[in-house]
């Protein structure tokens, strides 16, 4: 989707700013279109085909439901793009993505459940858009909690790429740090791939590349003279 970028990546704030600018026209007039063509839908070409096809006004709510769908899956994407350039301008790509990533798993969810609802309507519809909003909830409560720890440790960065850590008893280098999982490198052909929310309630030892330098040079010296 985006490319990786960060605070190094060689782009102004002013950049960052047009691109911004141009994630939230893409989000207006996404709205903007899907409000009109929902309108010309319901208001012009469901009663003039009913005109024509007494059971056409029957399909109109599965009509609705493919728009909404169909709609609300890209103005979900935009509106996560927005807040992800708002904090490229103070975050790194990482972090960035990682909130972008947040809204957009609950954005999705939000949006089946509300149009569930809507569709029924009534009580049934509001216990019909809480029951989907509850399953969504659960099918992706491993995911999100990941994707929250995730987010915390980017934030706080208790530890770096390259840095030499001990996460859960695997001790080797950090090659990368993502929403879900953490990647160590234990040796040339070992990667340890560590979910998020295991290290934020657990101890991590980290040691600096300038501090293995330190201790590999302080073990080389001769031992008294």
């Amino acid at each position: 989707m985006c490319p990786r970028m960060g605070a190094a990546g060689g782009i102004s704030r002013a950049e960052y700013a047009r691109r911004m600018g141009r994630a939230i026209i893409r989000l207006i007039v996404l709205i903007v279109v899907y409000v009109v063509i929902a309108a010309i839908v319901n208001n012009v070409a469901i009663p003039m085909i009913s005109t024509y096809v007494s059971s056409a006004a029957e399909y109109a709510p599965y009509v609705n439901i493919l728009l909404g769908l169909l709609f609300g899956y890209f103005i979900v994407y935009a509106f996560a793009d927005v807040i992800y350039w708002s904090l490229m301008t103070r975050y790194d790509h990482s972090t960035a993505a990682a909130v972008r990533n947040v809204f957009r798993i609950i954005g999705i969810g939000a949006m089946v459940a509300t149009i569930a609802g809507g569709v029924v309507g009534g009580a049934a519809g509001v216990a019909l858009g809480g029951f989907l909003g509850m399953v969504v909830g659960f099918a992706s409560q491993q995911v999100l909690g990941n994707a929250i720890s995730g987010l915390f440790i980017l934030i706080s960065r208790p530890f770096r790429i390259t840095d030499h850590v001990t996460l859960l008893g695997d001790e080797g280098d950090v090659e990368d740090v993502t929403t879900l999982f953490t990647y160590v490198r234990k040796d040339a052909n070992t990667i340890v791939v560590v979910p998020s929310s295991l290290i934020l309630g657990n101890k991590v030892y980290v040691r600096r590349p300038a501090q293995q330098a330190q201790t590999a040079q302080s073990s080389q010296k001769p031992q008294g003279s």
